[in-house]
């Protein structure tokens, strides 16, 4: 009988463990979040252009970091909405998205200075400002890109042109842009600062001029997405406040990242910073992203 009573009791105290060994394990898995970077696509790219900037910050959270990599803006959405990653960082296009598409929050904003579109030709191009355009073919980045399609579609809005019907639109890699530029073949190109001083670098015997600059684009938003614990994300927005320096070193050691000279961590991010990024998308022809929407 008291063999039985010690047994008995051994086997209660096992099931009593059973829900504290689960919580445990539960507690042990929460350690991992995952990240993604939507202009990055292969993980050797994520580890390259971020890995430095992901032991920095799983040094500051105790988080292990885990990268997961995806091949569209597209499917960065999804993969949220199906809980196959954790955080995602993005353009200003792509949170106007995502907010669409999912209930994702900002954790904080990755601020680029002078980070805005521009319209760019020739120096001695005839062309001397937006109006001269009307007809023409100007180039413009990937489909989607706020500050190589979106923001320079909407310039050309903001100075007169519908950019719908005024111009023939073309999406071309940079490089092929500029050489159609100086071969005659296109009057413009829409892009950023970032991405005309990599052109003066790489054709450096061509003068360039800016016929028209936008105002400042809104910040690059690392989301949250909804399933995220809130103190997962509130410990992730602190890591950022209180060790803004180091993580701002280990970011720039990419050649990527190098857009993000002279960057600042934004906590205070808002929804309707991203307004004019939505009236970017009615101006194209999606009026679906134009609607605005409360945070």
């Amino acid at each position: 009988m008291k063999l039985i009573s010690i047994t008995r009791r051994l086997v209660l105290a096992g099931a009593a463990a059973l829900p504290l060994l689960a919580t445990a394990q539960l507690a042990q898995a929460a350690e991992t979040i995952r990240f993604a970077v939507t202009d990055i696509a292969g993980l050797e790219d994520l580890q390259r252009e971020y890995g430095a900037f992901r032991n920095t910050l799983a040094e500051a959270t105790g988080y292990e970091i885990e990268f997961t990599a995806v091949n569209s803006r597209t499917a960065a959405v999804e993969a949220m909405r199906a809980k196959h990653v954790d955080f995602v960082l993005t353009g200003p296009a792509e949170y106007v998205v995502f907010r669409k598409r999912s209930d994702a929050s900002v954790v904080v904003g990755f601020q680029r200075p002078d980070y805005f579109a521009m319209i760019v030709t020739l120096a001695e191009s005839p062309v001397q400002g937006v109006q001269d355009l009307k007809g023409k073919k100007v180039a413009f980045g990937d489909v989607g890109s706020t500050s190589a399609h979106l923001g320079p579609m909407q310039l050309l809005a903001d100075f007169g042109l519908d950019p719908m019907k005024d111009i023939e639109p073309l999406h071309v890699s940079r490089n092929v842009a500029v050489e159609s530029l100086i071969k005659g073949d296109i009057a413009a190109i829409g892009m950023n600062a970032t991405h005309l001083g990599g052109v003066r670098e790489k054709f450096p015997d061509t003068a360039f001029k800016v016929i028209a600059r936008g105002r400042d684009l809104p910040n690059d938003p690392l989301l949250a997405g909804a399933h995220v614990d809130k103190g997962v994300v509130d410990k992730m927005r602190a890591a950022f406040t209180q060790n803004a320096p180091a993580l701002i070193q280990a970011l720039l050691k990419g050649e990527d990242t190098q857009k993000y000279q002279g960057m600042h961590f934004l906590a205070a991010i808002k929804d309707n910073d991203y307004d004019y990024v939505r009236s970017m998308y009615a101006t194209i022809g999606y009026p679906e992203y134009a609607e605005f929407v409360g945070q």
